[in-house]
């Protein structure tokens, strides 16, 4: 059975476990530094994917009112699991409360090109490439989800 659930404080290892098998084919290494702060310090809305009570996938939302918009951040499936509709699942799931948000006018995801395919599958467009912003070999995709 797949259950899309609220974040825990409990899931914190799994998902930074994920995020580590996820590096380097999708993440620089650094970047699991950012992911802590973010589920510490930053985390508005996050969600993981459970199939059979075992979470393999994740996701989150942070809502920027002042800009009118929504990120779409941190998706990730163990990659044993991908290919199997759980990150269309999330982003599906995460785009349906967004849309509900009357504040909200734009969603926007910032990826790379190593991902960027999966939310241009999904109705995102590419709006800016900056090379080697997340790390070396890791350039920004910006995108927007055309409604």
């Amino acid at each position: 059975m797949v259950l899309i659930r609220a974040y825990e404080l409990r899931d914190r290892d799994v998902v930074l476990n994920i995020m580590q098998e996820n590096i380097p084919a999708y993440f620089a290494q650094d970047e699991k530094e950012d992911l802590k702060y973010y589920l510490d310090f930053e985390m508005q809305q996050f969600f993981v994917l459970e199939v059979d009570n075992r979470v393999v996938a994740c996701s989150g939302i942070t809502v920027e009112p002042e800009e009118h918009r929504a990120v779409i951040c941190w998706d990730m499936v163990l990659p044993a699991e991908q290919g199997k509709g759980y990150g269309k699942k999330l982003l599906e799931h995460r785009i349906a409360i967004l849309k509900e948000l009357k504040t909200i006018d734009r969603i926007i995801v910032r990826t790379s090109q190593r991902t960027y395919l999966f939310y241009q599958k999904n109705g995102f467009v590419l709006n800016q490439i900056v090379k080697d912003y997340w790390a070396k070999d890791f350039d920004l995709y910006s995108m927007e989800l055309l409604s």
